[in-house]
């Protein structure tokens, strides 16, 4: 009687077992950001499916009417130092919202520099019936008393619609190239598999990660359509994979802000009103780990200590700028005079070897003569990046120790700025979205007299990023400068040791 008894309960828990409903949520993505010496945000997203379904890959409009549904649910996200999670620790268990996309973040600040840690989601509907994501991994930054090498990749214009619809820029023109039409297609773009190849410690999205105003029959102008941007783009299997080891800085330029050269104005003559200011700057902080969730007063610029030979300044474009229609002089800003007081005084105070400058817009170029946008176009912002220029050399930085890194122009260049400070480019980040740049002593530039020397620029249109290391060479500190293209092949390199 007691063995009948044992089976049927046994027939019963297997009965249940089988017929219990699946956990019907799933995981969009798992991220780590704004990596430190002891501290990363984690951020994750929840969804009503596990794939993104398109009608038409190829047909912009219908490519822009696919969205990928978040879903309540609930989660806390899982660390150790050991893929095993033998001594595991947790977050407190969150709930989502569709108020702000189904999105949960967390920032862990308990780590040590320099080591290699382990992560993981327990999601589901409720604390009771959870499933695990797969486990991903980060590296925290050595630090200010670690030398050991480093390395880290930076990109720009990682355009979704252009990959899948082709470049133009939307006139007669060679810049951009044919829609990718693969089998590998639904994969998304290779570079971010050649990143993975050169094992970053981190990786640095520069700007114009989504395009909000393009395709220009289908622009973002609502919330729903902009985050629909961001879900895209970080559906795209590559994409997820190159998260699951790579921790990513996020920085916004015109294109994830608002629309093609955006500014604060209220009502763009040639854009409109939307999306608004405020709109934009909610999204890109709604949208990636880039700030405590829970800071009253978030600030995107910002400083990173890498190790002991090198730290990095994060500037923001687009929050504090002028009017681009201002005309140009000493009250006319990109950065604002908070941001600029921070960023001198902050750059006084580094014992770092290498600093470089991460700029979303460029600062040296060359450009073409009519953009008003940047640092390096007289009827935009040229009288700031001079002034910024002067006082770097008043004070002393050395020009083959301060280095500028660029995004927003569609082609790779390394550029010398009359005053001898260098600038890199690491142009578009896909083949569809580049093109031939703009040379010195260009009629149409900024630079008609060729007063800017330039090393290198693209021989031919061609996405890819910029891969910067920080070693020894010959026990003295050493810094390279690479370009890569889209499929991982090297195209220039620039490299230099300090003499002591």
């Amino acid at each position: 009687m007691k063995n009948a008894y044992k089976a049927i309960v046994f027939l019963f828990l297997l009965f249940t077992a089988c017929t219990e409903k699946p956990i019907d949520i799933h995981l969009h993505y798992l991220m780590a950001g704004e990596p430190g010496s002891q501290s990363v945000i984690l951020q994750a997203r929840l969804a009503e499916s596990d794939t993104l379904i398109y009608e038409d890959i190829h047909n912009p409009e219908l490519l822009m009417q696919t969205q990928h549904p978040g879903k309540v649910g609930v989660a806390r996200f899982e660390y150790a130092e050991s893929d095993d999670f033998k001594q595991i620790k947790t977050s407190p268990w969150m709930q989502n919202s569709p108020d702000k996309d189904y999105i949960l973040k967390y920032v862990i600040t308990d780590l040590n520099p320099g080591k290699q840690y382990f992560y993981r989601l327990r999601y589901g509907l409720d604390e009771k019936r959870t499933k695990l994501s797969g486990v991903q991994s980060v590296n925290t930054l050595p630090g200010a008393g670690d030398d050991r090498p480093v390395s880290f990749v930076m990109v720009t214009g990682s355009h979704l619609t252009r990959f899948y619809t082709g470049g133009g820029f939307g006139k007669a023109s060679s810049q951009g190239i044919d829609a990718y039409r693969e089998e590998d297609k639904y994969e998304g773009f290779h570079g971010f598999e050649s990143i993975l190849k050169r094992n970053p410690l981190f990786f640095i999205g520069n700007g114009d990660n989504v395009y909000y105003d393009q395709p220009e029959e289908h622009k973002a102008t609502t919330l729903e359509e902009m985050r629909a941007m961001w879900q895209r783009q970080f559906y795209m299997p590559r994409f997820r994979k190159m998260f699951a080891s790579v921790p990513v800085f996020w920085m916004k330029d015109d294109h994830d802000h608002r629309f093609d050269d955006s500014d604060t104005v209220a009502v763009n003559e040639r854009h409109g009103a939307y999306p608004s200011n405020e709109s934009g700057i909610a999204t890109f902080l709604e949208q990636v780990p880039v700030v405590d969730p829970n800071d009253p007063d978030p600030k995107t610029y910002r400083k990173v200590r890498v190790n002991k030979d090198l730290e990095i300044w994060m500037v923001e474009g687009r929050d504090y700028r002028s009017p681009n229609t201002w005309p140009d002089g000493p009250d006319k800003s990109i950065w604002g005079e908070e941001q600029k007081a921070w960023l001198k005084a902050t750059l006084l105070k580094s014992d770092a070897t290498f600093k470089i400058l991460v700029t979303p817009t460029p600062m040296v170029g060359p450009d073409g003569a009519g953009k008003k946008d940047n640092h390096a176009n007289p009827d935009g912002f040229m009288y700031e990046g001079n002034e910024f220029f002067d006082w770097l050399s008043e004070n002393n930085f050395q020009t083959d120790r301060f280095f500028i890194i660029t995004g927003d122009r569609h082609w790779q260049y390394h550029s010398i700025h009359p005053s001898g400070f260098q600038e890199y480019s690491c142009g578009a980040m896909v083949d569809q979205n580049s093109r031939l740049g703009v040379d010195p002593g260009d009629p149409n530039s900024n630079d008609p007299e060729g007063r800017i020397l330039q090393p290198y620029t693209s021989k031919e249109p061609s996405g890819g990023f910029l891969e910067v290391k920080v070693n020894k060479a010959q026990d003295k500190p050493a810094i390279a400068f690479n370009f890569f293209d889209e499929f991982g092949k090297p195209l220039y390199s620039h490299s230099g040791e300090v003499v002591r």
